[in-house]
């Protein structure tokens, strides 16, 4: 199982970007939870963004709820995060993650997720 995230870049602030997460090996289509997390230099990784099995329940971080876009093509197997109004306090590496466990209860929490992506850098300068 591969998760391939792509994206990132060096944006300004108030700019935008779109990071996708394309999965392989297997699908996680309509059964499986998915989210995006972070991890800025110095820092531990932290949840960004997370959407249900179904495609109906998100769940963001305070952070970044209002600015933030999390959702999933199921038949392509990928899910997205679309930030808008990037500020220089979002510059991380974001990581894209699935959980194994069929119809999961728990979108925020690190442990709940079993696959993560290799990581993508997002950098906002001021």
């Amino acid at each position: 199982v591969q998760l391939q995230a792509s994206g990132g870049g060096l944006v300004q602030t108030g700019g935008s970007l779109r990071l996708s997460c394309a999965a392989s090996g297997r699908s996680f289509g309509s059964t499986n939870n998915m989210g995006w997390f972070r991890q800025a230099p110095g820092k531990e990784r932290e949840f960004v963004a997370g959407i249900s099995w179904s495609g109906g329940r998100t769940y963001y971080a305070r952070s970044v709820k209002g600015r933030f876009t999390i959702s999933r093509d199921i038949a392509k197997n990928t899910m997205y995060l679309r930030m808008n109004s990037l500020k220089p306090e979002d510059t991380a590496v974001y990581y894209c993650a699935a959980d194994d466990t069929k119809y999961g209860d728990n979108l925020y929490d690190i442990s709940a997720y079993d696959y993560w992506g290799q990581g993508t850098l997002v950098t906002v300068s001021s």
